[in-house]
Formats: structure tokens, sequence, C-alpha cells
């Protein structure tokens, strides 16, 4: 598949065939290609936790959908996911690296940053993930944890407490079904959220500038 098919064709899964796995194979493509994400300094500062056994996605989602509390109904789909990776930030690998000799840094000042690149390098690995499933003919879905069940995920699994949940991807094989109402909102053009020169300058690129 050319790589402008992959991205036209990426969207978020949210209904997968329950009795369809993911391959060892393809899991194995998915990690390879998250590690080639960018990072700040080569900090590399990510893990990622894979879910594949029936007894770990059950853990999981046991630790973000307690029986007693709100349901979502797209929940019931994604539960059906096959597959689940974790996407972990670890900002002392950031902050450690910042403050080795060859930075220039001589402390480990949060500070300095001007966004939390341990989470923004994160999220293009996990870009990756989703694209090379894309890519092997799966549907695949980011979302997030919300932060109120963050430690019993933690403990659940025994992230460290230096990780941060950045977001999970399910993956497996897609089952048709209703189109998300967000979508009634369109995409948003080039020629609308593209600034030329200056912001609020706007329109298609002009030849010759």
């Amino acid at each position: 598949m050319q790589f402008s098919d992959v991205v036209r064709r990426r969207r978020m899964v949210r209904r997968y065939d329950p009795d369809r796995q993911v391959s060892p194979e393809v899991i194995e493509r998915c990690l390879a290609n998250a590690v080639r994400a960018p990072s700040a300094g080569f900090s590399q500062g990510w893990d990622f936790l894979v879910l594949a056994e029936d007894d770990e996605r059950d853990s999981f989602w046991t630790a973000t959908t307690p029986e007693d509390g709100p349901s979502d109904s797209w929940l019931s789909g994604i539960r059906n996911a096959p597959l689940l990776v974790l996407c972990l930030s670890d900002k002392d690998a950031y902050l450690d690296r910042y403050a080795a000799p060859d930075k220039g840094w001589t402390d480990r000042d949060e500070a300095r940053w001007p966004v939390p690149y341990w989470d923004v390098d994160t999220g293009m690995a996990a870009l990756l993930i989703l694209l090379t499933a894309v890519d092997e003919g799966l549907g695949a879905l980011f979302f997030g944890v919300p932060p109120v069940h963050h430690e019993t995920v933690k403990a659940a699994f025994g992230i460290p407490p230096g990780r941060r949940i950045v977001g999970v991807v399910s993956i497996g094989h897609a089952l048709p079904g209703p189109k998300s109402p967000s979508l009634r909102r369109a995409r948003r053009g080039v020629e609308e959220v593209a600034h030329w020169g200056r912001f609020g300058v706007t329109g298609t690129l002009r030849r010759g500038r």
C-alpha cells in the first residue's frame, strides 16, 4: 500500500471482530515502527505495554470501567479489540538526557521545556502504530484513559510511578458500524488551516513566492 493511501484510509475504528486475532508478526511490525518515531535528544522516553491475551485485556477494562460506574455505548465495540497497546511516556528519560554533558544543561529543571516532549514523542510513536495497522489491512483507534483510573491501571500491570499513560491503541479487524456524529463537522481543508508567512494569511500556495 502506498503511503498516501495509508494516510487517507486511516480512521478511528471502534468496532472489531472478536473472532479474528492480530498475528504476532503484525504486532512486532507495529512496535518496530513505533520505535522509529522522532524523540528530542534521541531520549526515546517511551514504553509500550502490549495486552494480547484475553485475561490481560479483561484486567485493563476492569481497571478502567468499574461495574458501578457510568458506561459508554462506544466501549462495547472497542472491548472486542484483540490487541491493546498502552503508550507510556517517561519524563525522567528526557530530563536526564538534557542534563548530560553534551546537551549543556546542568540541571533537570522541567521549566526549560516549552511543551512536554516526552508526551509529544510518545504520541508520534502511537501514530506510527496506527499507520502500521492500516498498512496491514487492520483497523485501529487511539483513545485516552481517564486520569482517575491511571493509578489503578499502573497497579494492575506493574507500571512504574514515573511513567505516564499517554493513551491506548486498540487494533483488530474492523467491523462496519455507524459513523461518529463528530464527522458531521467535516475535515478542515489546507486552505483554511495553513497560514502563509503570517497568521491569518490563508488560502492555497502562491507559486513563485
